[in-house]
């Protein structure tokens, strides 16, 4: 279930929910845009064109609101055989200099995020969309067996590009450790 919990930035747990309407008010105090969409069925191989069809009304919204231009699917299995270098890079501290934005077709994957008063990690499942807004400092796990397809949006059509920050606060809280 899509839960988030919120920490000090000393790594404190103060509280979690799992109620998705308090998920995206609390998201909302900090920039960032949570939304669950409605899922649908899928064949386990279905190619990225029809993930986007499945999905097409949500995503014309999305790029009518946020000026959006470039859209793809990223696919991530436990047997990707970059699997372990890119959960590496992921769960270093970085930020975007547009936002980052990630539809769950399915599976799960584990965003946390810095603000001002505290870290929030938000562990997103199927029908789950986050939108981290640029300049957010943050860092993602996608665990040790990843399994995840999700859709990313982009206003630059050269996608997406991080900038990591240095610093080690990530070390300092959970991973992601599915079911």
């Amino acid at each position: 279930m899509t839960q988030l919990s919120t920490y000090t930035l000393e790594g404190d747990r103060v509280r979690a929910t799992e109620d998705p309407v308090r998920i995206a008010e609390e998201l909302a105090a900090i920039g960032v845009r949570f939304e669950q969409w409605p899922t649908r069925a899928l064949p386990a191989d279905a190619d990225q064109q029809a993930v986007l069809d499945a999905f097409a009304p949500e995503i014309e919204r999305l790029k009518a609101e946020n000026g959006y231009r470039s859209v793809d699917v990223i696919r991530m299995t436990q047997d990707h055989p970059e699997r372990e270098a890119l959960r590496t890079k992921f769960l270093a501290e970085h930020r975007h200099s547009e936002d980052e934005v990630r539809f769950f077709v399915e599976g799960e994957g584990l965003f946390t995020l810095r603000s001002d008063d505290g870290v929030h990690a938000v562990l997103c499942q199927t029908g789950d969309l986050i939108s981290v807004p640029a300049g957010m400092r943050h860092w993602f796990d996608m665990g040790p067996s990843p399994r995840f397809t999700a859709i990313r949006l982009f206003v630059d059509p050269a996608g997406w590009v991080a900038n990591f920050t240095g610093d080690a606060i990530a070390d300092r809280f959970p991973r992601h450790q599915p079911a």
